[in-house]
């Protein structure tokens, strides 16, 4: 069984996958972490965002068991990473790597911003997870608060609007819902909410084949 989690920025897609993996014992691959480590890649090497061949070229090198989920979730790395995905050469480095985790037997929980159009079009169960701006603004503004980082709300607002322009106005594989996606709205939604629905979704779906 394939699961295809798809949405923007800060709505809460990775949470979602997490916990559909470990209710049904699937791996996850959450692949914006690959892009992430591409971004993070280029900011250490001072890497131009301009120069596809060279990000592109640490995208081919990629070690997917190295990957640091935490180190990578910081605040400049989300923007780096938002920049390199809209470089064609770089997704075309790292859709392979996502096509066999998500064709592995067995199956697999894959969460990103075009799982369902692209790696796995194919996939038994697409979900759309989304929520206002100001709603996924907010959650950010919490993490990065946490974690110690000094910003303000509306800087974390700015950025989501930012990111969702570039990923849903990039020329190779924007962020789009899938037409036989479910959407899953959790603006008004906890943690706990939101993954239930999901849970509901997945169950109805494999109670109607």
């Amino acid at each position: 069984m394939i699961i295809a989690i798809d949405g923007p920025a800060a709505s809460g897609k990775g949470t979602v996958a997490r916990a559909l993996a470990a209710h049904y014992g699937l791996p996850h691959l959450d692949t914006g972490l690959l892009y992430r480590a591409v971004g993070a890649a280029a900011l250490e090497r001072a890497v131009p965002f301009e120069d596809a061949q060279a990000l592109a070229g640490l995208a081919s090198v990629l070690d997917v068991a190295a990957l640091d989920a935490e180190a990578l979730r910081a605040g400049p790395i989300g923007e780096a990473a938002s920049r390199v995905a809209v470089v064609p050469a770089v997704r075309e480095k790292l859709l392979r790597l996502q096509q066999d985790f998500a064709h592995q037997p067995g199956g697999a929980v894959l969460d990103g911003r075009d799982i369902g159009t692209v790696i796995a079009p194919d996939a038994d169960i697409k979900i759309f997870v989304t929520a206002t701006p100001e709603a996924r603004a907010a959650r950010r503004h919490r993490e990065l608060r946490e974690r110690g980082e000094d910003v303000s709300f509306a800087e974390v607002l700015a950025d989501i609007a930012r990111r969702d322009a570039r990923d849903s106005g990039r020329s190779s594989a924007p962020l789009i819902e899938a037409q036989d996606a479910v959407r899953l709205d959790n603006t008004a939604l906890d943690r706990d909410a939101s993954i239930a629905r999901a849970l509901a979704i997945v169950a109805a779906r494999l109670a109607g084949r």
